[in-house]
């Protein structure tokens, strides 16, 4: 039998070989709040800093602006939460439209419970032309604590 052990970690990103969109490039991202630390822009590439906070307690929101509509195929998640226990929803729309009308994509909760549970890592399969807007909607505690949203990675192809 050959064995190796390999320390627990959580992977930047699930598939390496993912062509992920350079979202530098080719759209522009609108935040409700930013800790200076923590810019939205570490969130929004597959490896490096660690990741987008929010500089304010409350619901955030966080829009990416597609210069040309774009077809997304998958939609990558990342969120971590070592410090507070909370039950966090989130919501992640579509607009085909520049962001006039948005179509619900998922609407999902999960309680952080440290130091065991702390990180929610969801990869959605999705089949959308013409996608204008994408915007994520996080709500970092439902029972309204002064908990702060994270984001620890969002990626698309």
């Amino acid at each position: 039998m050959r064995k190796t052990v390999v320390k627990s970690q959580i992977h930047q990103y699930h598939d390496s070989s993912a062509e992920w969109l350079d979202l530098d490039s080719i759209a522009k991202v609108e935040i409700s709040s930013e800790d200076p630390s923590q810019p939205i822009e570490s969130a929004l590439q597959p490896v490096g800093a660690p990741g987008w906070r929010a500089a304010e307690p409350g619901p955030q929101i966080i829009r990416l602006l597609f210069d040309t509509p774009q077809s997304l195929r998958r939609i990558y998640l990342l969120i971590n939460e070592e410090e507070v226990a909370r039950t966090q929803e989130f919501v992640l729309r579509y607009a085909q439209n520049h962001g006039r009308n948005f179509r619900e994509i998922v609407r999902q909760q999960f309680t952080f419970a440290p130091p065991g549970t702390t990180t929610e890592q969801e990869e959605y399969q999705v089949d959308l032309d013409g996608v204008t807007t994408l915007e994520l909607e996080i709500m970092p505690d439902v029972s309204g604590s002064a908990a702060k949203a994270s984001l620890g990675r969002l990626l698309l192809a």
